[in-house]
Protein backbone atom coordinates (compact mmCIF):
# COMPACT_ATOMS: atom_id res chain seq x y z
CA UNK A 1 0.00 0.00 0.00
CA UNK A 2 0.88 3.38 -0.89
CA UNK A 3 2.94 5.80 2.17
CA UNK A 4 0.47 8.71 3.00
CA UNK A 5 2.19 10.72 5.36
CA UNK A 6 1.15 13.72 7.51
CA UNK A 7 4.29 16.36 8.91
CA UNK A 8 3.78 18.33 11.14
CA UNK A 9 6.61 21.25 11.92
CA UNK A 10 7.53 24.84 12.26
CA UNK A 11 10.58 24.85 10.11
CA UNK A 12 9.85 24.50 6.39
CA UNK A 13 13.17 23.20 5.66
CA UNK A 14 12.31 19.96 7.71
CA UNK A 15 9.09 19.56 5.91
CA UNK A 16 10.77 20.56 2.50
CA UNK A 17 13.44 17.51 3.66
CA UNK A 18 10.28 14.79 4.31
CA UNK A 19 8.96 15.56 1.25
CA UNK A 20 12.76 15.12 -0.55
CA UNK A 21 13.27 12.18 0.76
CA UNK A 22 9.61 10.86 0.23
CA UNK A 23 10.40 11.56 -3.64
CA UNK A 24 12.67 8.80 -4.14
CA UNK A 25 10.00 6.00 -2.77
CA UNK A 26 7.45 4.47 -5.83
CA UNK A 27 3.39 5.89 -4.98
CA UNK A 28 4.85 8.04 -1.36
CA UNK A 29 3.01 11.50 -0.88
CA UNK A 30 2.21 14.02 1.37
CA UNK A 31 -0.95 14.08 2.21
CA UNK A 32 -1.18 17.10 4.85
CA UNK A 33 1.68 19.31 6.37
CA UNK A 34 1.19 21.37 9.46
CA UNK A 35 3.41 24.32 9.94
CA UNK A 36 3.54 24.24 13.74
CA UNK A 37 3.33 21.70 16.07
CA UNK A 38 0.26 23.07 18.62
CA UNK A 39 -1.84 22.22 21.92
CA UNK A 40 -4.34 21.35 19.36
CA UNK A 41 -2.50 19.84 16.87
CA UNK A 42 -4.79 17.17 16.90
CA UNK A 43 -7.79 18.51 16.27
CA UNK A 44 -6.28 19.13 12.42
CA UNK A 45 -5.08 15.37 12.07
CA UNK A 46 -7.97 13.74 13.51
CA UNK A 47 -10.00 15.68 10.25
CA UNK A 48 -7.42 14.44 8.51
CA UNK A 49 -7.19 11.26 9.28
CA UNK A 50 -10.52 11.03 8.01
CA UNK A 51 -9.88 11.92 4.51
CA UNK A 52 -6.48 9.64 4.63
CA UNK A 53 -7.05 6.30 7.11
CA UNK A 54 -3.73 4.87 6.15
CA UNK A 55 -1.73 8.06 7.02
CA UNK A 56 1.22 8.05 8.93
CA UNK A 57 2.71 11.27 11.34
CA UNK A 58 6.19 12.35 10.82
CA UNK A 59 6.40 15.17 13.80
CA UNK A 60 9.31 17.50 14.50
CA UNK A 61 10.16 17.74 18.12
CA UNK A 62 12.41 20.33 18.14
CA UNK A 63 11.12 23.70 18.16
CA UNK A 64 10.19 23.28 21.81
CA UNK A 65 11.04 19.72 23.33
CA UNK A 66 8.18 19.60 26.38
CA UNK A 67 5.47 21.20 24.07
CA UNK A 68 5.93 18.94 21.50
CA UNK A 69 5.78 16.08 23.37
CA UNK A 70 2.55 17.20 25.31
CA UNK A 71 0.92 17.61 21.48
CA UNK A 72 2.33 14.30 20.77
CA UNK A 73 0.46 12.96 23.87
CA UNK A 74 -2.82 14.28 22.79
CA UNK A 75 -2.70 13.47 19.05
CA UNK A 76 -2.00 9.80 20.56
CA UNK A 77 -4.82 9.95 22.66
CA UNK A 78 -7.20 11.16 19.87
CA UNK A 79 -6.11 8.09 17.34
CA UNK A 80 -4.31 5.42 19.65
CA UNK A 81 -3.54 3.52 16.52
CA UNK A 82 -1.94 6.30 14.30
CA UNK A 83 1.77 5.33 13.37
CA UNK A 84 4.07 8.07 14.78
CA UNK A 85 7.66 8.83 13.85
CA UNK A 86 9.17 11.38 15.83
CA UNK A 87 12.13 13.56 14.69
CA UNK A 88 14.54 15.73 16.79
CA UNK A 89 17.92 17.52 15.97
CA UNK A 90 19.39 15.26 18.59
CA UNK A 91 19.27 11.47 19.43
CA UNK A 92 19.75 11.53 23.70
CA UNK A 93 18.51 8.85 24.89
CA UNK A 94 16.08 10.54 27.11
CA UNK A 95 14.91 12.30 23.87
CA UNK A 96 14.24 9.11 22.51
CA UNK A 97 12.74 7.54 25.75
CA UNK A 98 10.70 10.40 25.86
CA UNK A 99 9.41 10.92 22.02
CA UNK A 100 8.50 6.76 22.91
CA UNK A 101 6.68 7.12 25.78
CA UNK A 102 4.84 10.01 24.60
CA UNK A 103 3.47 7.56 21.69
CA UNK A 104 5.99 8.11 19.07
CA UNK A 105 6.60 3.95 17.21
CA UNK A 106 9.84 5.15 15.55
CA UNK A 107 12.43 7.91 16.01
CA UNK A 108 14.54 9.72 13.21
CA UNK A 109 17.30 11.70 14.01
CA UNK A 110 16.96 14.98 11.37
CA UNK A 111 18.79 16.11 9.10
CA UNK A 112 17.54 12.77 7.91
CA UNK A 113 20.16 10.36 6.30
CA UNK A 114 18.65 8.75 3.30
CA UNK A 115 19.01 5.41 4.43
CA UNK A 116 18.11 5.86 7.84
CA UNK A 117 14.71 7.49 5.95
CA UNK A 118 14.48 4.69 3.76
CA UNK A 119 14.63 2.27 7.20
CA UNK A 120 12.21 4.49 8.90
CA UNK A 121 9.56 3.85 6.09
CA UNK A 122 10.37 0.14 5.41
CA UNK A 123 9.24 0.10 8.59
CA UNK A 124 6.14 1.79 8.51
CA UNK A 125 5.27 -0.38 5.51
CA UNK A 126 4.97 -3.21 7.41
CA UNK A 127 3.43 -2.12 10.81
CA UNK A 128 -0.10 -2.86 10.86
CA UNK A 129 -2.28 -0.46 8.75
CA UNK A 130 -4.58 1.76 11.13
CA UNK A 131 -8.55 0.68 10.97
CA UNK A 132 -11.14 3.16 9.60
CA UNK A 133 -12.72 4.08 12.59
CA UNK A 134 -16.56 5.36 12.85
CA UNK A 135 -15.66 9.21 11.93
CA UNK A 136 -14.41 11.68 14.89
CA UNK A 137 -15.92 12.81 17.27
CA UNK A 138 -15.16 16.13 17.05
CA UNK A 139 -16.50 18.60 14.86
CA UNK A 140 -15.76 20.00 11.90
CA UNK A 141 -14.21 24.03 11.55
CA UNK A 142 -15.47 25.20 7.80
CA UNK A 143 -13.31 28.60 7.31
CA UNK A 144 -14.47 30.72 4.67
CA UNK A 145 -12.10 33.06 3.25
CA UNK A 146 -12.56 36.25 1.02
CA UNK A 147 -9.96 37.15 -2.10
CA UNK A 148 -10.52 40.87 -1.71
CA UNK A 149 -13.50 42.87 -0.12
CA UNK A 150 -16.89 42.36 -1.98
CA UNK A 151 -17.10 38.81 -2.94
CA UNK A 152 -19.65 37.43 -0.61
CA UNK A 153 -17.79 36.02 1.94
CA UNK A 154 -20.11 36.81 4.91
CA UNK A 155 -23.13 36.00 2.94
CA UNK A 156 -21.82 32.28 2.10
CA UNK A 157 -20.37 31.63 5.18
CA UNK A 158 -23.70 32.83 7.28
CA UNK A 159 -25.87 31.16 5.09
CA UNK A 160 -23.81 27.82 5.36
CA UNK A 161 -24.07 27.98 9.14
CA UNK A 162 -27.69 28.61 8.56
CA UNK A 163 -28.30 25.54 6.26
CA UNK A 164 -26.35 23.29 8.97
CA UNK A 165 -28.48 24.35 11.73
CA UNK A 166 -31.55 23.68 9.81
CA UNK A 167 -30.34 20.27 9.25
CA UNK A 168 -30.22 19.82 13.07
CA UNK A 169 -26.33 20.19 13.60
CA UNK A 170 -25.30 22.44 16.95
CA UNK A 171 -23.51 25.02 14.83
CA UNK A 172 -21.44 27.71 16.26
CA UNK A 173 -20.89 31.24 13.81
CA UNK A 174 -17.82 33.01 14.40
CA UNK A 175 -16.60 36.02 12.52
CA UNK A 176 -13.33 37.17 12.96
CA UNK A 177 -13.45 39.82 10.21
CA UNK A 178 -12.48 42.41 13.12
CA UNK A 179 -12.86 45.13 10.30
CA UNK A 180 -16.58 44.78 8.53
CA UNK A 181 -17.75 42.80 11.49
CA UNK A 182 -20.60 42.29 9.47
CA UNK A 183 -22.22 38.72 9.95
CA UNK A 184 -24.10 40.25 12.93
CA UNK A 185 -25.62 42.71 10.74
CA UNK A 186 -26.57 40.02 8.06
CA UNK A 187 -28.25 37.89 10.86
CA UNK A 188 -30.07 41.31 12.60
CA UNK A 189 -28.68 40.84 15.72
CA UNK A 190 -27.44 42.95 18.13
CA UNK A 191 -25.30 41.11 20.68
CA UNK A 192 -24.34 42.11 24.20
CA UNK A 193 -21.26 39.90 24.39
CA UNK A 194 -18.62 39.24 22.06
CA UNK A 195 -15.16 37.89 21.68
CA UNK A 196 -13.61 40.05 23.91
CA UNK A 197 -16.06 38.35 27.06
CA UNK A 198 -14.81 34.90 25.56
CA UNK A 199 -10.99 36.04 25.52
CA UNK A 200 -11.45 37.00 28.93
CA UNK A 201 -13.42 34.02 30.36
CA UNK A 202 -11.48 31.48 28.43
CA UNK A 203 -10.15 29.85 31.36
CA UNK A 204 -13.65 29.18 32.95
CA UNK A 205 -15.11 28.26 29.71
CA UNK A 206 -17.62 25.64 29.68
CA UNK A 207 -20.85 25.05 27.65
CA UNK A 208 -23.33 26.61 29.61
CA UNK A 209 -21.49 29.76 30.43
CA UNK A 210 -20.36 29.87 26.43
CA UNK A 211 -24.57 29.88 25.52
CA UNK A 212 -25.06 32.11 28.34
CA UNK A 213 -21.94 34.45 26.39
CA UNK A 214 -23.20 34.20 23.14
CA UNK A 215 -26.35 35.33 21.11
CA UNK A 216 -28.33 32.50 19.35
CA UNK A 217 -30.15 33.04 15.99
CA UNK A 218 -33.50 32.24 15.20
CA UNK A 219 -32.15 29.14 13.20
CA UNK A 220 -30.86 27.80 16.11
CA UNK A 221 -26.81 28.22 15.44
CA UNK A 222 -25.09 30.31 17.88
CA UNK A 223 -23.18 33.38 16.94
CA UNK A 224 -20.25 35.13 18.06
CA UNK A 225 -18.15 38.07 16.95
CA UNK A 226 -16.04 41.40 17.29
CA UNK A 227 -16.90 44.22 19.32
CA UNK A 228 -18.26 47.28 17.19
CA UNK A 229 -15.02 49.11 18.95
CA UNK A 230 -11.89 48.64 16.74
CA UNK A 231 -9.63 49.13 19.31
CA UNK A 232 -10.70 46.05 21.28
CA UNK A 233 -9.50 43.38 19.09
CA UNK A 234 -6.33 43.12 20.70
CA UNK A 235 -8.40 41.51 23.51
CA UNK A 236 -8.63 38.40 21.52
CA UNK A 237 -5.23 37.20 20.34
CA UNK A 238 -3.79 33.71 18.24
CA UNK A 239 -3.34 31.80 21.74
CA UNK A 240 -6.96 32.44 22.65
CA UNK A 241 -8.34 31.46 19.37
CA UNK A 242 -7.03 27.98 19.76
CA UNK A 243 -8.00 27.58 23.45
CA UNK A 244 -11.58 28.64 22.44
CA UNK A 245 -11.24 26.37 19.06
CA UNK A 246 -10.27 23.33 21.37
CA UNK A 247 -13.03 23.98 23.15
CA UNK A 248 -15.41 24.49 20.42
CA UNK A 249 -14.98 21.29 18.74
CA UNK A 250 -15.39 19.51 21.63
CA UNK A 251 -18.43 21.12 22.38
CA UNK A 252 -20.30 21.05 18.77
CA UNK A 253 -20.68 19.32 15.38
CA UNK A 254 -20.08 22.39 13.00
CA UNK A 255 -18.35 25.47 13.56
CA UNK A 256 -18.34 27.97 10.82
CA UNK A 257 -15.62 30.83 10.46
CA UNK A 258 -15.79 34.05 8.49
CA UNK A 259 -12.58 34.73 7.99
CA UNK A 260 -13.01 37.95 5.94
CA UNK A 261 -9.94 38.50 3.71
CA UNK A 262 -7.18 39.11 6.51
CA UNK A 263 -5.12 36.13 5.35
CA UNK A 264 -2.14 37.52 7.65
CA UNK A 265 -3.98 37.82 10.79
CA UNK A 266 -2.33 35.68 13.23
CA UNK A 267 -5.89 34.87 14.51
CA UNK A 268 -7.46 34.53 10.81
CA UNK A 269 -4.39 32.02 10.58
CA UNK A 270 -4.85 29.96 13.73
CA UNK A 271 -8.39 29.61 12.12
CA UNK A 272 -7.47 28.26 8.74
CA UNK A 273 -4.52 25.75 10.22
CA UNK A 274 -7.55 24.44 12.58
CA UNK A 275 -10.18 24.28 9.83
CA UNK A 276 -11.00 20.82 8.25
CA UNK A 277 -11.97 22.68 5.62
CA UNK A 278 -10.89 26.36 3.81
CA UNK A 279 -13.09 27.84 1.21
CA UNK A 280 -11.40 31.01 -0.94
CA UNK A 281 -13.96 32.66 -2.13
CA UNK A 282 -13.65 34.58 -5.19
CA UNK A 283 -15.56 36.58 -8.11
CA UNK A 284 -14.88 35.85 -11.94
CA UNK A 285 -13.64 39.72 -12.10
CA UNK A 286 -9.80 39.73 -12.94
CA UNK A 287 -8.23 41.41 -10.17
CA UNK A 288 -10.20 39.12 -7.34
CA UNK A 289 -9.04 36.32 -9.51
CA UNK A 290 -5.24 37.69 -9.10
CA UNK A 291 -6.07 38.04 -5.65
CA UNK A 292 -6.81 34.52 -5.20
CA UNK A 293 -3.92 33.72 -7.24
CA UNK A 294 -1.70 35.09 -4.36
CA UNK A 295 -3.33 33.92 -2.00
CA UNK A 296 -3.72 30.63 -2.94
CA UNK A 297 0.51 31.19 -3.81
CA UNK A 298 0.59 31.62 0.41
CA UNK A 299 -1.89 28.80 1.57
CA UNK A 300 0.88 26.19 -0.48
CA UNK A 301 3.98 27.69 0.98
CA UNK A 302 2.12 27.85 4.52
CA UNK A 303 2.21 24.02 4.02
CA UNK A 304 -1.64 23.78 3.30
CA UNK A 305 -2.31 21.50 0.15
CA UNK A 306 -5.15 21.45 -2.44
CA UNK A 307 -6.83 18.60 -0.59
CA UNK A 308 -7.65 21.34 2.26
CA UNK A 309 -8.78 24.08 -0.04
CA UNK A 310 -12.04 24.67 -1.80
CA UNK A 311 -12.27 27.55 -4.78
CA UNK A 312 -15.57 28.73 -4.18
CA UNK A 313 -17.06 31.40 -7.12
CA UNK A 314 -19.26 33.55 -5.99
CA UNK A 315 -22.08 35.11 -8.68
CA UNK A 316 -20.83 32.76 -11.07
CA UNK A 317 -22.08 33.52 -14.35
CA UNK A 318 -21.38 30.35 -17.14
CA UNK A 319 -20.84 32.67 -20.14
CA UNK A 320 -17.46 34.57 -20.07
CA UNK A 321 -17.31 37.84 -21.03
CA UNK A 322 -14.38 40.75 -21.72
CA UNK A 323 -14.63 41.67 -17.96
CA UNK A 324 -15.60 38.04 -16.27
CA UNK A 325 -12.90 35.00 -16.94
CA UNK A 326 -14.77 31.98 -18.27
CA UNK A 327 -14.44 29.07 -15.87
CA UNK A 328 -11.49 27.67 -17.94
CA UNK A 329 -9.49 30.58 -17.24
CA UNK A 330 -9.91 30.92 -13.66
CA UNK A 331 -8.64 27.08 -12.84
CA UNK A 332 -5.97 27.52 -15.41
CA UNK A 333 -5.04 30.61 -13.51
CA UNK A 334 -5.24 29.17 -9.97
CA UNK A 335 -4.29 25.82 -11.06
CA UNK A 336 -6.73 24.02 -9.24
CA UNK A 337 -10.67 23.00 -10.23
CA UNK A 338 -13.28 25.23 -8.78
CA UNK A 339 -15.86 23.28 -6.31
CA UNK A 340 -18.38 25.15 -6.78
CA UNK A 341 -20.16 28.28 -8.45
CA UNK A 342 -23.09 30.37 -6.44
CA UNK A 343 -25.13 31.98 -8.96
CA UNK A 344 -25.92 35.95 -8.45
CA UNK A 345 -29.36 36.47 -7.19
CA UNK A 346 -31.87 39.38 -6.44
CA UNK A 347 -32.41 37.19 -4.11
CA UNK A 348 -29.08 38.22 -1.58
CA UNK A 349 -29.28 41.71 -1.30
CA UNK A 350 -33.22 41.66 0.04
CA UNK A 351 -32.34 39.06 2.57
CA UNK A 352 -28.91 41.22 3.45
CA UNK A 353 -31.35 44.47 3.83
CA UNK A 354 -34.17 42.30 5.92
CA UNK A 355 -30.92 41.09 8.17
CA UNK A 356 -32.06 37.29 7.55
CA UNK A 357 -30.41 34.88 5.77
CA UNK A 358 -31.60 34.11 2.48
CA UNK A 359 -31.79 30.70 3.25
CA UNK A 360 -34.36 30.97 6.09
CA UNK A 361 -37.01 32.38 3.39
CA UNK A 362 -36.83 29.53 0.42
CA UNK A 363 -39.40 30.38 -1.47
CA UNK A 364 -38.39 34.04 -1.96
CA UNK A 365 -34.56 32.68 -2.49
CA UNK A 366 -35.55 30.53 -5.28
CA UNK A 367 -33.52 28.68 -7.53
CA UNK A 368 -30.14 30.40 -5.52
CA UNK A 369 -31.73 28.03 -2.20
CA UNK A 370 -31.31 25.08 -4.02
CA UNK A 371 -27.98 25.80 -5.46
CA UNK A 372 -26.42 26.89 -2.50
CA UNK A 373 -28.13 23.34 -0.83
CA UNK A 374 -26.08 21.58 -3.07
CA UNK A 375 -23.50 23.40 -2.19
CA UNK A 376 -23.52 22.60 1.74
CA UNK A 377 -24.44 18.73 1.04
CA UNK A 378 -21.25 18.81 -1.38
CA UNK A 379 -18.88 20.60 1.19
CA UNK A 380 -19.57 17.95 3.85
CA UNK A 381 -19.02 15.31 2.14
CA UNK A 382 -22.56 14.44 0.22
CA UNK A 383 -23.27 14.26 -3.27
CA UNK A 384 -24.96 17.45 -4.67
CA UNK A 385 -27.78 17.00 -7.65
CA UNK A 386 -26.72 16.94 -10.73
CA UNK A 387 -28.32 19.92 -11.80
CA UNK A 388 -27.27 22.38 -9.28
CA UNK A 389 -23.48 21.53 -10.35
CA UNK A 390 -21.13 24.22 -11.14
CA UNK A 391 -21.37 23.09 -14.94
CA UNK A 392 -25.21 23.70 -14.92
CA UNK A 393 -25.57 26.95 -13.24
CA UNK A 394 -26.63 29.90 -16.00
Amino acid sequence: MPINLLIASSEEAFRESVKENLASLTGARVAAEYPEVSANLYIRILQDAERYPDAALVVDLSANLEDSLKSLEKVKQAIPDLYVVASHIHSEGETVIAALRAGANDYLLYPFKRLDFREAMSRLERAPRREIGGGSRLGKIHAFLGVKGGVGTTTLATNFAAVLAQRKQQTVLLDLDWIANDVCMQLGLNPQYTLAEVGENLDRMDQSLFEGFVTRDSLGFYVVGPPDALEHSVYFTEAMFRDFSTFLVEKYESIVVDCGRALLDETVLAALQTAGTIFVVTTQDFPALRNAQRYLGFLTRMGFTQDQIRIVVNQYRKKGTTDLATLEQIQQTLNQNVFFGIPPSAAVLQSINRGRPFVADRQAAGDLDKVFRAFVTKAIGGRASADNALGKIA
